[in-house]
């Protein structure tokens, strides 16, 4: 355990000590898992309940994390500073926190780890507590890919090409469209699964994500449809984008009408053909004038190296200033201040696809699926498969500030976190997360 370090030297002994039973440990990582998870943190601790807060350290830079804790005003109570490629960072959460979890037990302490969506870590984190008897709390439950029947669409680019995307969003917002059993994205689709095996309480997002648990043969009253967490965050933020000077550092956004590109999936950015698909149409956008914001991430750096675009995308982006090329911003506030103003968001993450929706902000995903196809039967979300280049361009286009998808219903809550810990104390009342055999002759 020399490895993890602890706010204190004496912090095991602190927490060991404490009259609390049930020690609720939040599990961060990422960017999404900090913005979704702290919101639950602080309802915990405003509540009385014993919360710690751990840290995996994959995600360890000021733009990824350091600058999102410290504009949330939290410390971790414990890092477990994992480094290294997928299979050694998850070996190594799940020894490390294991350790951790190891010595709470032998205080007497009974661990409830809470882990978020279809990361790595909660992969790794539910595992570790689950070798200790340990169920989780599994925050944004249930994600499972949908991907659009395009046999039923028949038609296909052509449609596109000739200006129907009218037709495929009205096709979107039919459940009976959809289909079951993506393994994308990867590796995400295999997390959230594995994930799910490990847990006690069950926050699904949305009905849809109930309806997935349920098939998979999860009990019923350890599922709970609470909303997305991520809406919390989002409103905190909306209350102070006063503070943000993120139009001061890119004052072309500060008039708004601009697309935000995002593209991060690791089946995006390895593939040749999906990110050139998804290059092109940027660059026809803003050779066309339109405003782009490309926010810029781990992955996409690497296929800018590996197909030799680097020099290619910073000439394009010194001679048009109607494109900012831009690294990702360490403050949450200064996304938000920012999407507020935008016409439409182009984007292959999860986490954006909900805030478009909270935001009422068009967003067209970039894959040929999504987990979380509930916003696109909303209406307010596009299916753009990132194979051609026109067809990707023309779904942002008709996606640009289009009335109808910015009047789509908000679907993922409100207040949010105190649905979550309100389903954990009622799990609690009852028993342990952890339910075993001879708890279940009791029902």
């Amino acid at each position: 355990m020399k490895e993890v370090t602890f706010r204190s030297p004496r912090f095991l002994e602190e927490i060991s000590g404490m009259p609390n039973r049930h020690v609720h440990l939040i599990f961060i990582a990422t960017k999404p898992d900090i913005i979704k998870q702290i919101p639950l943190y602080r309802e915990l601790k405003k509540r009385g309940h014993l919360a710690v807060l751990g840290h995996t350290g994959q995600h360890y830079s000021e733009n990824l994390s350091g600058g999102m804790l410290k504009e949330f005003g939290v410390e971790p109570d414990f890092n477990l500073n994992v480094r290294g490629e997928m299979h050694e960072i998850v070996s190594q959460i799940i020894g490390r926190l294991g350790s951790v979890i190891s010595e709470l037990k032998k205080a007497g302490k009974v661990v409830i780890p809470y882990v978020h969506g279809d990361t790595t870590t909660a992969m790794a984190a539910s595992n570790a507590g689950f070798c200790h008897g340990f169920a989780s709390v599994h925050v944004e439950a249930g994600i499972r890919t949908l991907t659009p029947d395009y046999r039923g669409w028949g038609v296909g680019r052509r449609a596109w090409e000739g200006g129907n995307c009218a037709e495929w969003r009205t096709f979107l917002l039919d459940r009976k469209n959809w289909k079951r059993g993506s393994l994308e994205p990867y590796p995400e689709q295999f997390n959230t699964r594995c994930s799910e095996c490990a847990t006690g309480v069950h926050l699904a997002p949305v009905e849809l994500d109930r309806e997935f648990l349920q098939a998979e043969g999860f009990p019923e009253d350890r599922v709970f449809v609470v909303g997305n967490s991520v809406v919390d965050a989002t409103e905190e933020a909306l209350a102070r984008i006063g503070q943000s000077s993120v139009f001061e550092r890119f004052p072309v956004l500060a008039d708004g009408d601009f697309v935000r590109f995002c593209i991060h999936r690791r089946e995006n950015c390895g593939s040749d053909r999906r990110f050139r698909a998804l290059y092109d149409a940027l660059v026809a956008l803003v050779k066309d004038g339109r405003k782009v914001l490309l926010i810029s991430m781990i992955q996409t750096e690497r296929a800018f190296e590996r197909l030799g675009l680097r020099k290619e995308v910073e000439a394009l982006a010194k001679k048009h200033k109607n494109f900012v090329f831009s690294p990702v911003w360490p403050e949450y506030v200064d996304v938000i201040a920012a999407m507020t103003k935008a016409a439409v968001c182009a984007t292959d993450s999860g986490s954006m696809q909900e805030e478009m929706n909270a935001l009422g902000v068009p967003c067209v995903t970039l894959r040929f699926g999504s987990d979380r196809s509930e916003s696109a039967m909303a209406g307010g979300n596009l299916i753009a498969p990132p194979t051609d280049a026109k067809v990707v361009k023309a779904l942002i286009e008709f996606a640009w500030d289009n009335k109808d998808m910015r009047g789509a219903p908000k679907i993922y809550g409100k207040n949010v976190s105190a649905q979550c810990i309100d389903a954990v104390e009622k799990v609690l009342k009852g028993g342990e997360v952890f339910r075993d055999e001879e708890s279940r002759l009791k029902m």
